[in-house]
């Protein structure tokens, strides 16, 4: 993916987002999707800012189909903020870099903020 943004599937969900000591943000996407890739450099700009305070990755919907099932993934792009193991936020569709920094920041740190 990049530097800021990694890859996850349905064999390291539960590691890299569930067992996580930070918030992590997924990106429920498919390569076919064009607003999933239009909001691509939104979440790798997120990724950035929110670097050593949250994780930010991405979830293929089309080759991870357990996981979108167990979240009920029913529309692309999805973004959900996960906490402690728990969906914390979710947003169906494209949307705005402020917007998902305002559900990051409610779930990060104040001290690392």
């Amino acid at each position: 993916m990049s530097e800021h943004v990694n890859e996850v599937s349905d064999h390291s969900f539960e590691s890299d987002v569930l067992k996580s000591d930070q918030p992590v943000l997924v990106d429920f996407w498919a390569a076919w999707c064009a607003p999933c890739r239009m909001l691509a450099p939104t979440v790798e700009a997120v990724a950035e800012k929110y670097s050593g305070n949250a994780r930010v990755v991405k979830l293929n919907v089309d080759d991870n189909p357990a996981v979108s099932q167990r979240y009920g993934i029913k529309g692309i792009p999805t973004l959900i903020l996960f906490k402690n193991g728990k969906e914390e936020e979710r947003v169906v569709g494209a949307t705005s870099k402020e917007a998902i920094s305002r559900m990051i920041e409610k779930h990060v740190s104040m001290a690392s903020a």
